[in-house]
């Protein structure tokens, strides 16, 4: 139940963030946060990280579907494992892909705002929830590295157990 609630904390972060710049600033205005590092950007992307897939939206749609009804079957599974740190990246991913689906099946584009340039390069611009969705998966490749390793040392352990018994 924990796991549900941060995904919608995450979702109601991400909306509510995307509704203020939505309806107060103009498409294109900027708000300098941390000189020209970081700025607040009005943007709308029709299609996925970097522009890429651009005006995709029913594959967007479908695809989001689908990843949602795996994250939500997932997340039950997990649950039983006892695991904590996965149940926690599946819930940033689940409320992240939320966050960005609702703008795609209400808006056909999904509301971007976080621009930060190193010197002439300009990050390409993103939002709360696409942060969400890409700690969640490294979050889930950490878990994964730990997983391996504690079944290495359980493993190891056992080996150890059996060789002790057979001496």
């Amino acid at each position: 139940m924990v796991n549900y609630l941060i995904a919608l904390i995450v979702l109601m972060l991400d909306q509510g963030t995307k509704y203020l710049i939505a309806t107060r600033l103009e498409l294109g205005e900027q708000i300098p946060v941390i000189g020209n590092f970081f700025v607040i950007t009005s943007s709308r992307n029709r299609g996925a990280a970097f522009g890429i897939l651009q005006d995709q939206i029913w594959f967007f749609i479908v695809v989001t579907i689908v990843v949602v009804i795996g994250l939500i079957w997932y997340l039950r599974k997990v649950r039983i494992e006892g695991r904590k740190l996965l149940p926690t990246a599946l819930a940033l991913v689940l409320g992240g892909a939320l966050g960005n689906f609702i703008d795609r099946l209400f808006m056909g584009e999904v509301v971007d705002f976080l621009q930060f340039n190193f010197g002439n390069y300009t990050f390409p611009i993103f939002n709360i929830a696409d942060s969400c969705i890409v700690i969640g998966v490294g979050l889930i490749i950490l878990d994964t590295i730990l997983e391996e390793k504690r079944e290495r040392q359980a493993l190891s352990s056992e080996q150890s157990s059996a060789k002790e018994g057979n001496e």
